[in-house]
């Protein structure tokens, strides 16, 4: 009786699919980690050096406002300057980064829950530096006597004691004005904007105009911080720091929990008032 013929597979055969599969994985995994090196990159480089060359451009357009602004003109300057270069940055780099290029704007959208906690550090890091940049280049093409005079871009508004507390309050308004319209412009979901690069970049040319002969209107401790180290001008610097931290973190407070406690409320109102009989809880 003869059997059926089975299909047998020759040895070569069985080596060669064999070494296919074996290619055929390896490929794949080449694939997945070129895969997770890019999303890493996407993730935290990309955002990094975004954050960087926008703070370095940024921060080099206001020092060099300041520094070549004409005695006739006040703070028309330097606040035109600063609000179309943020403006730009921002729509160049925000969908990279999220358009920071401050380090109070970076502390509120991690408060709202806009940014990473990780990843804060590394943003500041990259502002401090762009801030750094931005005023070493326009120290290199600044004309010496045009830099000393204006301490090369830094903020002098300040200059007695008695002056140090309305500067502090208004960097603490100012740069809560600012990080409002980031967080209620860019990064909350209901009130996002397309048009949120001109009207935080609009603020910022609003702070400086009225603020600028009180404070300087920095609200940015980056861009204090870079003519500062560049120009070795420390005098009452540390303004420029805690009035914009105060003004991001209650901006932080009030989006994050004053206006979410004001939806619960006015939701809870509405329930009593405006659903069926059912759900209404008065005049039934």
């Amino acid at each position: 009786m003869n059997m059926p013929e089975t299909p047998t597979t020759s040895k070569k055969e069985w080596m060669w699919n064999s070494g296919s599969l074996s290619i055929t994985e390896l490929v794949e995994e080449q694939e997945t980690r070129v895969t997770r090196a890019v999303g890493m990159f996407q993730r935290y480089v990309q955002p990094w050096l975004a954050e960087l060359v926008g703070s370095t451009l940024f921060i080099f357009a206001g020092c060099m406002s300041v520094i070549e602004n004409p005695m006739d003109t006040g703070s028309l300057q330097p606040a035109l300057a600063h609000g179309l270069a943020l403006g730009i940055v921002i729509a160049l780099f925000g969908e990279i980064s999220g358009g920071h290029f401050n380090p109070a704007v970076s502390v509120s959208v991690c408060l709202v829950g806009g940014l990473n906690v990780f990843l804060l550090v590394p943003y500041v890091t990259a502002q401090l530096c762009g801030g750094l940049i931005g005023a070493g280049l326009a120290k290199i093409i600044s004309p010496t006597d045009n830099y000393f005079n204006t301490s090369g871009g830094a903020f002098n508004a300040v200059n007695d004691v008695d002056e140090v507390g309305p500067a502090v309050v208004a960097e603490v308004v100012m740069t809560l004005f600012l990080t409002m319209s980031v967080c209620m412009g860019a990064v909350n979901g209901k009130t996002r904007s397309l048009l949120a690069p001109l009207c935080i970049g609009l603020t910022v040319t609003a702070d400086i105009l009225a603020g600028g002969s009180i404070s300087g209107a920095c609200m940015n401790p980056s861009r204090a911080f870079g003519p500062a180290a560049v120009a070795g001008y420390w005098t009452y610097h540390w303004i420029y720091w805690v009035g914009p931290m105060i003004g991001a973190v209650l901006t932080g407070i009030l989006v994050r929990y004053i206006f979410k406690l004001c939806i619960l409320y006015v939701k809870s109102t509405l329930k009593l008032m405006l659903g069926d009989e059912k759900i209404r809880l008065l005049l039934k």
